[in-house]
């Protein structure tokens, strides 16, 4: 069988530069230098005969012929190394190890609780180190970083093959109010909605979220009184003030205040909001995060 010239060395510098897009790093990846990895790029190139890979300020951009070689490389790497590497098996209870988990407010206060009860259980010796991220796509360069093994949040906004996603959990818009404000008894008509003051949760600090574009999209306006970055925030004030909110279901009802809040379907319509698991490529055959990345979406599914 005659490959012209094609060994797998070269094919595991592509899938790596691929994952990294980034020389130095896909050489790490790989285990050989930097000028090694440039030497197997420059060899890759006149073989294939097309640059593969552009510099961008965002890194190695990859060509049109680079993405359509990605998927078949990857997938038959994958492969060779399920059949001729024999991995250590993974055993939870006696892990000791460490997991980066990048996570947003949401998934921090409704399911790490839950994920940790289930760590203390199941493996013990695992320690979940915690990073915040400011937006999705800052996600994805901690990943890329290899500061976190995965992440927790909405999915990138340009999603792209060394980035994975599976959708884990999912929650819907209340629209809450003091249970003792007078409106908790007439109901939340749209009249009502809209004499009433808002707080507007916007990790951004943006002053036109979800409930705006709606809202303008039949014509209305609601009147703002504040706005802030932390939802779980959100339950707490409204039940102290007469101003009302909007906010996922599950960060209203996990609230201290549940009990003092009384809970309508937004008088607009609001899209569910689904929540990824988030990894990066090279760690997808990794048995421990293959491990966590199924405990967490065990852990999701229940709650």
């Amino acid at each position: 069988m005659n490959f012209q010239g094609i060994d797998l060395n070269l094919l595991a510098a592509f899938d790596a530069l691929m994952n990294e897009r980034n020389v130095t790093r896909a050489a790490t990846q790989v285990g050989v230098s930097q000028p090694a990895m440039s030497a197997a790029l420059s060899r890759l190139r006149k073989l294939l005969g097309d640059p593969l890979f552009l510099r961008s300020a965002d890194g190695l951009l990859p060509t049109p012929r680079a993405r359509e070689l990605a998927a078949p490389i990857s997938q038959a790497l994958r492969q060779l190394e399920a059949t001729l590497v024999r991995k250590p098996e993974f055993v939870p209870h006696e892990a000791k190890l460490t997991i980066n988990l990048g996570l947003s407010d949401y998934p921090a206060f409704v399911l790490l609780p839950s994920l940790l009860a289930a760590l203390e259980e199941q493996a013990p010796g695992i320690l979940i180190n915690v990073h915040a991220f400011n937006d999705r796509d800052h996600a994805v360069d901690l990943l890329d970083a290899g500061a976190i093994d995965a992440a927790i949040g909405v999915p990138p906004t340009h999603p792209e093959g060394r980035i994975l996603t599976r959708p884990i959990l999912q929650d819907e818009f209340v629209t809450i109010i003091a249970s003792k404000h007078p409106a908790a008894r007439r109901g939340m008509d749209m009249e009502t909605y809209l004499s009433l003051p808002h707080a507007l949760v916007s990790p951004e600090g943006q002053r036109h979220g979800l409930v705006d574009q709606a809202l303008a999209q039949q014509g209305e306006q609601r009147t703002l009184v504040l706005t802030l970055p932390q939802m779980f925030a959100l339950p707490t004030i409204v039940a102290s003030t007469r101003m009302t909110g909007t906010v996922l279901k599950r960060i209203a009802l996990n609230s201290p205040s549940a009990r003092k809040l009384a809970f309508f379907p937004p008088p607009v319509a609001l899209p569910e909001i689904v929540f990824h698991l988030i990894w990066h490529r090279r760690s997808d055959s990794n048995p421990a995060q293959q491990w966590m990345r199924t405990l967490i979406e065990s852990v999701a599914t229940a709650l």
